[in-house]
């Protein structure tokens, strides 16, 4: 993608791409949000990482809230955490942090979030990354993630999907899918068991219409 600074969209839009395009565009093109319980757990769990600092330990720095962007991918936005880990020939090893509360997912949306932050920090710092850090807030645990070349295949083809969506200004429409669709805190905005229904009704009667036609 050749992106301007201009062009860049959120970072946090390619999680929400992964996760249920209709949410991506709801948010990214609607603007629209409504938060339930499991938002505003994360954003408390943010907050401690939301505020600019650094903090040098023995062999590392610690740099919270850095603002980081690709334009490659054409995003921007925040890595919660990135640790520079001075290795013994005077090289560092750069590690991005993404802290999530709960548990690990069933699918890569946290994965891909952290793919793209570390695709930042590579473009900024003129370096590679091998891995990253998902640390979750139930069990307080780290979990390394290699970054593979799978991952960043699905990394960059969610980011061409979600600027092409962006550019067409259009919300895909719904498909319910209870265990996602019941969880999301935009239920009630997107009414995606109502809707979904009424589409497969509507698609139904054009096909009985369309055959009745030709009959």
């Amino acid at each position: 993608m050749n992106i301007s600074e201009e062009q860049l969209l959120p970072l946090s839009a390619l999680q929400h791409m992964a996760f249920c395009p209709r949410q991506c565009a709801l948010i990214h093109i609607e603007q629209a949000w409504q938060e339930n319980r499991y938002t505003a757990e994360g954003r408390v769990l943010h907050e401690k990482t939301d505020t600019p600092e650094v903090e040098c330990r023995p062999g590392i720095r610690i740099v919270r809230a850095m603002m980081i962007h690709s334009f490659s991918l054409g995003v921007s936005g925040k890595c919660d955490v990135v640790e520079y880990h001075r290795n013994p020939d005077g090289t560092e090893t750069i590690l991005p942090v993404e802290y999530k509360r709960g548990r690990p997912k069933p699918d890569e949306r946290d994965e891909v979030q952290l793919c793209a932050q570390a695709v930042c920090l590579e473009e900024m710092h003129q370096t590679t990354i091998a891995r990253g850090i998902l640390y979750y807030g139930t069990n307080r645990r780290r979990k390394e993630i290699q970054l593979s070349d799978d991952l960043r295949r699905k990394t960059r083809e969610l980011a061409e999907s979600l600027h092409t969506m962006y550019r067409s200004r259009q919300t895909p429409a719904p498909h319910y899918e209870p265990k996602k669709c019941d969880a999301c805190s935009l239920y009630d905005l997107c009414c995606p068991k109502s809707l979904d229904k009424s589409a497969t009704r509507h698609h139904a009667a054009m096909l009985r219409h369309a055959l009745e036609d030709s009959a």
